[in-house]
């Protein structure tokens, strides 16, 4: 099983589980998702009972399997949910398949579960490549039969806006596409496929994703990133940069000093943008505000914001910034939600407190951001982007970098034993990445994907793998190709997988972080370069 539960007991007697079967007691409508190839009926009494404990926590249960059948106590519907993934994960590879019936045989088993984070998460870049509504409610399938319960979507940058707004209609209108999208490798002089690229969310696909997700105990994080990366807003509607200068929407990679301005207008305009967005997703209790690889160029030329800084009585365009983001956090935290940033928003000083930080840079920053008391997701680099080449070869597709590889993965320990026990009470969990410069389509995200994600669903749920990983996981991949996953076998891509060939770099992306994470470990920031 992936995750494996933490106590997992054999138990001598045994019980076929048929297409159809019954479920009763008062938290049906939280497994039936969970089951649905089964196809199971409510009903009085039958094959599966499920009630809750209001002792066990809210995604806790307990799993029995014996003669008479399956009982299921949960916490609540997200104990409910997980365990029948649990027991739908003791049944053949098989049963994930809709083959209009079946009937499976079910080993006696007794499992007692309980999650080691709060926050299970993965974030996909729709920005740099718009992936449509059904290829992300089938990310959010995949994601719940592993337990992942985060789906943080990265909404704009610089190369695209991907989100319906009626306030401001040029957003999707002008800001959604591009005439054409780099090609090129990293570091590498820009080429380009004279294909234009684009597509949006409508506020009534936002609401039905969040609804979809919420059935399957999957929380969207949404991610509208400023001041920086903003490029698209600003082909949409130029008044609200700090030059009033119009941008294109890009079409290469890499960082742009096109910035948002901070004076009052912005601020309202972006108030309005959140508005609109919680407004469609309904019970989401995060917004991702972004913060990160800001260029801050403009902000320090221009005499109409010197003036408003210095109204404010800031001292730099760093704590400018910082108040920026504390501004958006606190109109977020009026409608419910809590900010969530990148690191160097916290590096720049003056955060709400309760805004929760990302350390993409590494776990120094990170320990600095909970030593301040935010709570902390892990999300470094190393090992947790999966745009990263999953081996150092020409077989692989076109990557970043490489190499992360399964193992890799399978070996991070979310909280350093180093840290406080103060520091490691603030990370509320793990998240992977997948930037999307170099994942063109929905089989990319396939590979890149999985089955590394299975290992930071195991990480995320336990704390680190358990053992037996390799085994479990190689009898889990019959699962995911049931499921029409096309992930990346384990020794290596099949030929049609091996698109644009990956150019392998003498440099090591852990050499690469371990510089990074040293600069973070002391200095106020690192200055992002164009």
């Amino acid at each position: 099983m992936i995750p494996r539960p933490a106590l997992l007991r054999d138990l001598s007697a045994s019980y076929v589980l048929n297409a159809g079967v019954t479920v009763s007691g008062d938290l049906v409508d939280a497994v039936r998702p969970a089951l649905a190839r089964l196809d199971p009926l409510p009903g009085d009494s039958g094959g599966i009972d499920v009630r809750r404990d209001p002792e066990l926590g809210e995604e806790a249960y307990r799993l029995t399997v014996g003669s008479r059948g399956v009982e299921i106590v949960a916490g609540g519907r997200a104990g409910a949910f997980y365990a029948a993934q649990s027991l739908h994960q003791l049944l053949p590879a098989a049963s994930y398949r809709f083959t209009g019936g079946g009937s499976w045989p079910v080993p006696g088993v007794r499992i007692e579960d309980e999650p080691r984070f709060a926050w299970r998460g993965l974030h996909l870049d729709v920005a740099r490549h718009f992936f449509p509504k059904r290829e992300i409610l089938r990310l959010i399938d995949l994601m719940a039969v592993h337990k992942l319960n985060r789906l943080h979507l990265h909404l704009v940058d610089d190369q695209g806006w991907r989100v319906e707004s009626r306030a401001y209609p040029r957003l999707h209108e002008v800001a959604s596409h591009r005439p054409r999208t780099a090609t090129n490798h990293h570091r590498e002089p820009d080429t380009y496929d004279d294909v234009p690229h684009g597509g949006y969310y409508t506020l009534d696909d936002l609401a039905e994703i969040a609804a979809y997700a919420r059935s399957r105990c999957v929380v969207i994080v949404p991610e509208i990133d400023v001041p920086g990366h903003a490029s698209a807003i600003l082909a949409a509607y130029p008044e609200f940069g700090a030059t009033g200068e119009r941008h294109d929407v890009l079409d290469r990679w890499g960082i742009s000093p096109a910035i948002l301005s901070p004076l009052p207008p912005t601020v309202e305009f972006l108030v309005t943008i959140f508005d609109e967005l919680l407004g469609a997703l309904g019970e989401t209790p995060y917004a991702h505000i972004g913060g990160d690889e800001v260029v801050l160029d403009h902000w320090a030329a221009s005499p109409e914001i010197g003036a408003y800084r210095e109204s404010l009585g800031l001292a730099s365009v760093n704590e400018l910034q910082a108040w920026f983001l504390r501004r958006l956090a606190d109109a977020l935290a009026e409608r419910g939600a809590r900010a969530v940033v990148w690191d160097e928003a916290f590096v720049s000083g003056g955060l709400r407190q309760d805004t929760i930080v990302m350390p993409w840079r590494g776990m120094n920053v990170g320990r600095r951001a909970a030593a301040a008391g935010h709570d902390v997701v892990a999300t470094p680099v190393y090992p947790l982007y999966l745009d990263y080449a999953e081996a150092s070869s020409p077989d692989e597709p076109m990557a970043i970098g490489d190499a992360i590889t399964l193992a890799d993965v399978a070996a991070f320990a979310p909280v350093p034993a180093e840290w406080s026990e103060q520091e490691r009470a603030h990370v509320l969990g793990v998240q992977a990445q997948l930037w999307t410069e170099r994942v063109p389509d929905a089989r990319t995200v396939d590979y890149r994907l999985w089955p590394r994600a299975c290992a930071v669903a195991e990480v995320a749920w336990s704390g680190g793998v358990a053992d037996g990983f390799d085994g479990r996981l190689a009898e889990h991949l019959g699962r995911l190709d049931a499921l029409g996953v096309e992930y990346r076998p384990l020794d290596g891509p099949h030929p049609w997988q091996r698109r644009r060939p990956h150019r392998p770099s003498a440099v090591r992306i852990t050499e690469v972080m371990s510089r990074i994470d040293a600069l973070t470990h002391d200095a106020e920031s690192t200055r992002p370069s164009i």
